[in-house]
């Protein structure tokens, strides 16, 4: 077997596409990427697992079985000098250790996973880095769209969709006409989560409104039904509906345009405003976890922000 390199001589050097094929000798390793549903998180996992195969310097299937917890330390250090976010380190750690796992499990390796161990930077609280709207600079939101084109009735009906369901960008541009849905006689919305998961969303009032009249005025839902529910407004038509970062791009021209300047304010940012906003008039935490498609409660707790609200401050509570 060849010898690994010493962890942080190879830092700056990075894998070539071909060599990177040595995880597909690796017959575990090729079902683990299988398993992985969500093709961007196979794309991050990918890269992830290239960023440490490049710094451990593999050159061989087999030398997977040399890695010990010394690589990853030194991995771990490696990163934070670099100075990637603790999420960043976090998520190709999980990626590391989930890869061998499964090599743990499918008897490629013998020895213990040498990522259980390895501490992982602490989980910071999305205060300030997801940043949520108050109610006045949501509403200026809503109403930046033109009421009048066909351009701004679609918009106007996407961030509808987005600041009263509380979807994450992919979600909405996967949104097809036939997944407004008729349930129990109350129309949902059918939502393509996370790993292939549906989940089912009452379509709120004025959400539905602006669906309404923005089908209308397009029309395309009478052509095909199976057609995506947003659809560009430029180019020659191909089928296909408005993409992720398409809708991501909208929502930073309209934030610009009702002058809300928050700094980091993407589709995501409208996600926490809708979860913090249905969290603090009294909605069950439970609940909002299954609204947003969250595997962890904890990860919805991010978005409960009643603990720090200034109005319920003890400091409104002192009286001399």
């Amino acid at each position: 077997m060849s010898q690994l390199v010493t962890p942080g001589s190879a830092g700056e050097r990075r894998l070539t596409a071909a060599e990177f094929q040595i995880l597909a000798e690796v017959p575990a390793a090729v079902e683990w990427f299988a398993n992985i549903d969500n093709p961007r998180t196979r794309r991050a996992y990918q890269g992830d697992l290239e960023d440490f195969c490049s710094f451990v310097g593999l050159t061989a299937a087999e030398e997977f079985r040399a890695v010990t917890r010394a690589h990853v330390l030194a991995w771990r250090a490696q990163m934070e000098q670099r100075g990637l976010a603790g999420a960043t380190i976090r998520r190709k750690l999980a990626a590391l250790a989930s890869l061998f796992d499964h090599l743990l499990e499918s008897n490629t390796i013998a020895s213990g996973n040498p990522v259980h161990g390895v501490k992982r930077p602490r989980i910071e609280s999305n205060e300030g880095k997801t940043p949520a709207l108050g109610d006045h600079q949501a509403k200026a939101l809503l109403d930046a769209p033109e009421a009048d084109t066909l351009k701004g009735l679609r918009d106007r009906a996407i961030l509808a969709v987005l600041l009263y369901h509380g979807l994450r960008r992919e979600e909405a541009a996967q949104l097809g006409v036939n997944d407004i849905q008729e349930r129990r006689g109350i129309r949902h919305l059918r939502i393509h989560g996370k790993g292939g998961k549906l989940r089912y969303l009452p379509l709120h009032p004025i959400a539905a409104e602006r669906i309404h009249a923005y089908l209308e005025r397009s029309g395309h839902h009478l052509v095909n039904g199976q057609a995506p529910l947003f659809v560009p407004l430029r180019g020659r038509s191909t089928g296909a509906g408005v993409t992720a970062n398409g809708i991501y791009t909208l929502v930073g021209h309209y934030a610009k345009r009702a002058d809300i300047e928050v700094a980091g304010l993407g589709v995501h940012g409208l996600r926490a405003t809708a979860a913090t906003n249905a969290l603090e008039h009294e909605a069950d935490i439970a609940k909002v976890q299954a609204w947003l498609g969250h595997a962890n409660i904890s990860t919805t707790r991010i978005y409960d922000r009643r603990q720090s609200r200034p109005e319920d401050s003890p400091t409104y509570k002192v009286k001399y």
